[in-house]
């Protein structure tokens, strides 16, 4: 299974990104081979409209089955949704991307059943 985590940084020890579409990085690690790989989001940093959507395109092509992140809009839920991956709120951890993955492989994650960045405040 290969996990995607939104992030400042491109590594585990970077802090998590609470935003999807207009997150820095997505750190992705792959549970088989045990190893961690990072995709810049710099296409979509400021992206007028449409940032989420591209994001979700982006992330598919990774084969990212599992996303770790704070705040989903609507379209960008959709896409995700039709790619069939599955998605976790980060809730209110501030922490590494390494803490993320071990309270997701903990079962201490909620799964995103709805868009949820309509509730996002900055």
């Amino acid at each position: 299974m290969k996990i995607a985590i939104t992030a400042h940084g491109e590594n585990r020890q970077a802090a998590v990104d609470s935003r999807f579409g207009r997150a820095d990085y997505f750190v992705l690690y792959d549970q088989e081979s045990d190893t961690w790989d990072s995709l810049p989001n710099t296409q979509n940093l400021e992206a007028a409209h449409g940032a989420g959507i591209q994001a979700g395109q982006t992330l598919a092509k990774t084969g990212a089955n599992v996303l770790i992140t704070g705040h989903i809009g609507p379209k960008a839920f959709k896409v995700l949704q039709a790619e069939q991956i599955a998605m976790y709120s980060l809730g209110e951890m501030n922490g590494t991307v390494e803490e993320a993955l071990a309270a997701f492989l903990a079962g201490k994650l909620t799964a995103i059943a709805v868009p949820n960045a309509l509730d996002f405040k900055k």
